[in-house]
C-alpha cells in the first residue's frame, strides 16, 4: 500500500513470538538492493532484542525481503521512483509519519535517503557521513575510507552503536503458506536446482550461459531458472540448450522466488541478490565470483560454497586484475569468471 505503513502479520511465521516492551518506534530507511536488504538483516534483529519496534520503509521491489524478517514489524512502501528527489513525495510521506517515529536508521549514503527522516522531525537520525548531509544525521558515523571498509553486514550492523557484530549472519523465514502456494502454481516438482544467472549490476560478474547450460546438462536435473523480467532473455539461452531448465525469470514475484529457492536441493549464482536471499534462506549453495570479493559480500551460510579463482592457488596465471569491481570487464576477458570449469561446480554440488 504506498505511502502507508502495512501490516506483516499475514505473512509473518507461524512460530510464536517473543514478547518484548518496546521503549522505541524506529523507522529504518532500507538500501535500494536486494542483495544489501538481505545483509541488514541482522541490524533488524539487534534493534528488536533491545526492544525497538522497527518499520522499514523500502521500494516495493525491495519489501518482500523485509516481510521476511521476523524483527520488523511493519513496512512502508515508499512511493518514489528509484534514483530521483520526488521531493514533493517526500514531504507528503513525512506529514504522514510525523510524530511516529523516535529514532531513524538511514542506511544508505545519499542525501536523499536522509530528507525523510528529516522532514518528519524524527528526533535522532542515525546514518554514516555521505553526501553532504552533514545537518540531516544528529548521529553519524565516519565512512571507512575506500578500501577498508568491513564486509557490508558488519558494516550495518555496526549503525545500531554495538561493537560485537562482526559475526552477525543474516537470517530470513518464509510463511509455510506462500511456500504452498508457491510450489502449486509453478508445478515445481519434488526435487530440483535453482540457478540465479543474471547480476543487475553487469556482465563482468555474470558466469557465461553456456556453462550455466553445461552445468544443467551434468546434473540431468529440473532447473529452475530465476532473475528478473531484464533476466529473461538471459535465462532462455540456457533453457534452450537443456530440456531439464524451466526459464522462470520475470514470471514471479521476489516472493515466490524466494520461496523457489528455499525448496531447491541446491541454488547456483553470481554475486547478487539472489544469492544473498539463498544463504539467509540457508539453502545449500555455489556462488560465483569474479569481478567482486567474497571478502567484502559473502553468502553467509555454511552450506555456502564460493568459487573465486583470484583466491585459488592452483589456477594460473594469477588474476592480479581481480577484483575490479567493474560492470563490464575493462580488459574484454572476463577469465575471473570465463576459466569457472562447470565440471567443477557439478562436483562441488
Amino acid at each position: 500500500m504506498t505511502g502507508q505503513a502495512t501490516h506483516k502479520g499475514h505473512l509473518s511465521s507461524s512460530a510464536p513470538r517473543e514478547v518484548i516492551c518496546h521503549s522505541l518506534d524506529s523507522l529504518v530507511i532500507a538500501p535500494q538492493w536486494i542483495g544489501d536488504a538481505v545483509m541488514t538483516e541482522p541490524l533488524m534483529r539487534r534493534l528488536q532484542a533491545r526492544g525497538e519496534r522497527v518499520t522499514v520503509a523500502a521500494l516495493p521491489h525491495i519489501s518482500p525481503v523485509y516481510r521476511a524478517m521476523d524483527s520488523v514489524a511493519d513496512c512502508i512502501d515508499l512511493p518514489f521512483a528509484h534514483g530521483r528527489l520526488d521531493l514533493k513525495a517526500r514531504r507528503h510521506l513525512a506529514g504522514q509519519i510525523n510524530g511516529r517515529f523516535d529514532v531513524a536508521y538511514v542506511l544508505p549514503n545519499s542525501l536523499k535517503s536522509a530528507l525523510l527522516p528529516w522532514l518528519a522531525h524524527i528526533p535522532k537520525r542515525v546514518g554514516y557521513l555521505g553526501e553532504a548531509r552533514v545537518g540531516l544525521l544528529t548521529h553519524r558515523l565516519k565512512n571507512p575510507a575506500r578500501g577498508s571498509r568491513p564486509a557490508m553486514v558488519p558494516f550495518y550492523s555496526a549503525l545500531s552503536g554495538d561493537a560485537d557484530v562482526a559475526q552477525d549472519r543474516p537470517r530470513l523465514r518464509l510463511v509455510p503458506q506462500l511456500v504452498r502456494e508457491t510450489q502449486a502454481a509453478f508445478q515445481l516438482p519434488a526435487t530440483y536446482f535453482a540457478f540465479a544467472p543474471g547480476s543487475e549490476y553487469g556482465a563482468a560478474k555474470r558466469w557465461p550461459a553456456d556453462h550455466f547450460a553445461q552445468l544443467a546438462r551434468l546434473l540431468g536435473q529440473a532447473v529452475m531458472l530465476l532473475g528478473s523480467a531484464k533476466e529473461s532473455a538471459l535465462c532462455e539461452q540456457i533453457a534452450a540448450r537443456t530440456p531439464h531448465c524451466i526459464n522462470l525469470a520475470g514470471r514471479t514475484t521476489l516472493a515466490q522466488a524466494m520461496a523457489i529457492l528455499s525448496g531447491a536441493k541446491a541454488v547456483v549464482s553470481n554475486d547478487s541478490g539472489l544469492m544473498h536471499v539463498a544463504a539467509a534462506l540457508g539453502t545449500p549453495q555455489v556462488a560465483l565470483f569474479g569481478s567482486s570479493s567474497p571478502l567484502h559480500t559473502p553468502p553467509l551460510n555454511d552450506a555456502a560454497q564460493v568459487l573465486w579463482l583470484k583466491q585459488d592457488p592452483a589456477y594460473q596465471p594469477a588474476l592480479d586484475c581481480a577484483p575490479c569491481f567493474a560492470r563490464d570487464c575493462p580488459l574484454g576477458h572476463t577469465r575471473c569468471l570465463q576459466d569457472i570449469a562447470p565440471r567443477r561446480v557439478f562436483e562441488l554440488l
